[in-house]
C-alpha cells in the first residue's frame, strides 16, 4: 500500500464511524449489508403502522363516511394482539422442526397474515362505506377480519424478528443493533408516510385499492429479502424429541427476578406516558394555539426528527458504554420538560415553546425507548430471547393503546365540564382537557422514574468486568 492510501485510509477509519454510526452495530457473524437486509422487517411494520393509524384513520371517516366510533374501534382491533407477544416469543422459542429453523416460520407467517390483511381490507372498507346492496354486517365483519390479521402479522413479525436481531448480534454490538432497528421502523412509517400521501392525492376507491394492495406486496417482498439466508439451520435446537418448559414455567422463570418485573413496569409507565398525546398534539395546536393545517401537520416531523436525535444521543452513549437503565430515565425526565413546555405553550401563547416541546416529546420517546428495549435485550441472554422480547412487546404494545384510549376520554370529560362551566370561570375552553391529559403524563412520567430508578442505582453498583470493544469500518479487511 502506497503511503497516501496508507494516509487516506487511517483518515477513513478515523472518521467512518461518526458519519456511519450504524457501521459499529455489525460484528463478525452479522456484516453491515446482512444486518441492513435484516432490518428491512421493521420497514414493513413501520408502513402497517401508518397505513393503519394514518392513511386508513383519515380515509375511512372523510372519505368513506365511516362513523369516527367504528374507525376507532376497528384501529383498536390490532391491540388485541398486543399481549399474546410474550407467547409467540415463547412458541418461537421452543418451536420443533425438522428443518432447525425457530425464528424464519414465525416472521414468515407473520409477513402472510400481513399480507392477507392488506389484501382483504379495501374490499372490505369499500363494503363498510355501503356501496354494497348486501347486507351492512358483511363489511364490518370483513374490516374487522382485516384489521385483525394485519394486527397480528405486525406482532407476530415485530416479536419473532427482534428475537432473531437478538441471537445473531453481540454482546457489545446489541445496543446498537436495537437502535438501527428503530431508525428503520421510524425511516419505514416516515417514507411510506409521504408515498401514501402522494398516491392519494387525488383520491378514488380504486387508487386505494391500489394503494392498499401494493403495500401488500411490497411488504412481502421486504420480508422476503429481510429473511433470506439469516438463520442458520441448527435441528438440534428444533428436534422433536426436544424436551421445552411450558410457557408457565418460562414466563414464571422469567419473572422471578424482581428486576425484570421492575423493568417491565417502567416500560408499561413510560409507553403510556409518551403516547397517550398521540392522538391530540395536532388539535391542541390546532384548537388552543390556531395554528394552521400545514404548521400542525410540521409537528409530526419535528416528533420524528427529535425521536432521530435521540437514537443518535443513544447509540453514542452506549458505544461508550452507557448504561440503558439511565438513559431510559434521561428519556422520562426530558419527557418532563416537554410536557411542561407544551402546557406551558397556552399561557404564554408560544408557538414556538410549542414545536420545542413535541420535538422534546420526539427526543425524550426515543431515548426511553430503546433504554428499555436495550435493556431487555440484555435479559433475553440469559433467558430465552423470544419471550423476553414478547413480554417487552406485550407491555409496551398493550400500555400503549389503553393510553390512547385513556387520554381521548380523559380530554372529552374535563373538555365537556369546562365548556358546562363546572370547572369554574378560570378553566373554560378547550385548553383544560388537554391540559389535564398533559398533566397526567407528566404523573406516569415521574411514576416511570419511581420505578426504574433502583435498576440505575443495581447496575451502576455491579459495573461489568469485560472490557468494551468496538467492531466497525476500521475491523473490515481492506
Amino acid at each position: 500500500m502506497t503511503p497516501e492510501r496508507r494516509t487516506f485510509a487511517g483518515m477513513w477509519m478515523t472518521v467512518g464511524t461518526k458519519f456511519l454510526p450504524f457501521a459499529d452495530a455489525a460484528s463478525a457473524q452479522l456484516p453491515l449489508g446482512r444486518l441492513l437486509r435484516l432490518s428491512l422487517f421493521q420497514v414493513s411494520v413501520g408502513m402497517a403502522m401508518v397505513l393503519l393509524t394514518g392513511t386508513l384513520n383519515r380515509v375511512m371517516i372523510v372519505e368513506l363516511g365511516v362513523s369516527a366510533w367504528l374507525v376507532a374501534l376497528m384501529v383498536a382491533l390490532p391491540l388485541v394482539f398486543a399481549p399474546l407477544r410474550a407467547l409467540i416469543g415463547h412458541k418461537s422459542d421452543t418451536h420443533r422442526s425438522v428443518l432447525g429453523w425457530r425464528r424464519v416460520p414465525y416472521i414468515w407467517f407473520g409477513s402472510m397474515f400481513q399480507f392477507g390483511g392488506l389484501a382483504l381490507m379495501p374490499f372490505a372498507l369499500i363494503l363498510l362505506s355501503g356501496d354494497s346492496t348486501g347486507p351492512a354486517w358483511i363489511g364490518h365483519a370483513g374490516a374487522a377480519v382485516a384489521f385483525l390479521l394485519v394486527g397480528a402479522g405486525i406482532h407476530t413479525t415485530q416479536t419473532a424478528g427482534l428475537a432473531l436481531a437478538s441471537d445473531l448480534a453481540t454482546d457489545e454490538t446489541r445496543p446498537r443493533v436495537v437502535v438501527l432497528l428503530y431508525v428503520m421502523l421510524l425511516a419505514g412509517m416516515v417514507v411510506s408516510s409521504l408515498m401514501f400521501g402522494w398516491l392519494l392525492s387525488d383520491f378514488n376507491t380504486l387508487i386505494l385499492i391500489k394503494v392498499i394492495q401494493g403495500a401488500a406486496v411490497v411488504t412481502m417482498v421486504l420480508n422476503v429479502i429481510a429473511l433470506w439466508k439469516q438463520e442458520a439451520r441448527n435441528p438440534a435446537l428444533t428436534r422433536a424429541d426436544r424436551v421445552s418448559p411450558s410457557f408457565s414455567e418460562t414466563w414464571a422463570q422469567l419473572v422471578q427476578d424482581r428486576g425484570t418485573v421492575r423493568l417491565l413496569i417502567a416500560a408499561g409507565l413510560g409507553a403510556a406516558a409518551f403516547s397517550m398525546q398521540d392522538v391530540l398534539l395536532e388539535p391542541y395546536g390546532a384548537e388552543v394555539l390556531g395554528m394552521s393545517v400545514a404548521e400542525t401537520t410540521r409537528l409530526t416531523a419535528l416528533s420524528a426528527f427529535g425521536s432521530l436525535m435521540g437514537f443518535a444521543y443513544c447509540s453514542g452513549q452506549l458505544s461508550e458504554g452507557g448504561e440503558p437503565h439511565r438513559l431510559a430515565g434521561t428519556g422520562a425526565v426530558a419527557g418532563v420538560f416537554a410536557f411542561a413546555l407544551v402546557i406551558f405553550a397556552y399561557p404564554a401563547g408560544s408557538v414556538a415553546a410549542f414545536c420545542l416541546g413535541a420535538f422534546l416529546i420526539g427526543f425524550g420517546g426515543g431515548l426511553f425507548a430503546v433504554g428499555t428495549l436495550t435493556a431487555v435485550m440484555a435479559i433475553a441472554r440469559h433467558h430465552d430471547g423470544g419471550i423476553a422480547l414478547g413480554a417487552w412487546g406485550a407491555v409496551t404494545a398493550t400500555a400503549t393503546g389503553i393510553a390512547v384510549a385513556v387520554g381521548g376520554a380523559v380530554r372529552d370529560v374535563v373538555s365537556g365540564l369546562a365548556e358546562s362551566g363546572q370547572l369554574g370561570p378560570a378553566l373554560t375552553g378547550p385548553a383544560p382537557g388537554y391540559g389535564a391529559v398533559y398533566h397526567f403524563e407528566i404523573l406516569l412520567l415521574f411514576a416511570t422514574l419511581i420505578v426504574i430508578g433502583p435498576l440505575a442505582r443495581h447496575t451502576l453498583a455491579t459495573p461489568a468486568t469485560t472490557p468494551s470493544t468496538k467492531f466497525g469500518l476500521a475491523a473490515y479487511p481492506g
